[in-house]
């Protein structure tokens, strides 16, 4: 994608190429998850009982720590979600930070769920190499 120059000699946007559909991908998968995550943090906050630990488990805090977290995470989420409909470069840089967050945090379900978490991984690291490259292509 290269910028073009008018008739006038003013250098024109280039036009949008198949990749800002995925920028609005991860929009929408960033929205999703957020909104996920925020349920889960409720669900921690208010009805604890829903979540089993053991002593093998992976929760490393309290379950209201934990839910604090996801429902703040979540929040964040959802938040730049909606911001990189608008092409602005700071929800870019926090929705690479926050899907890297969500590929490591996928890294501690890999035992648990090694099916899921590698295609969780696979569409973030995709997510992060569409925003970090053609994220300027759905500027309005």
């Amino acid at each position: 994608m290269t910028a073009t120059t008018n008739p006038t000699g003013r250098r024109s946007t280039p036009a949008p190429t198949a990749w800002a559909g995925w920028i609005v991908f991860a929009s929408l998968m960033l929205i999703m998850v957020g909104a996920f995550n925020a349920i889960d943090g409720l669900t921690a906050l208010f009805k604890d009982q829903v979540f089993v630990t053991t002593g093998a488990g992976l929760l490393v805090f309290d379950l209201t720590v934990w839910g604090w977290i996801h429902l703040l995470f979540g929040v964040a989420q959802i938040l730049a979600g909606i911001a990189l409909f608008g092409g602005a470069v700071w929800a870019r840089i926090l929705a690479v930070g926050l899907v890297i967050v969500n590929a490591c945090a996928q890294l501690a379900f890999l035992s648990a769920y090694p099916i899921w978490s590698t295609i969780i991984i696979a569409l973030d690291v995709l997510a992060i190499y569409a925003l970090a490259v053609h994220g300027r292509e759905v500027r309005y």
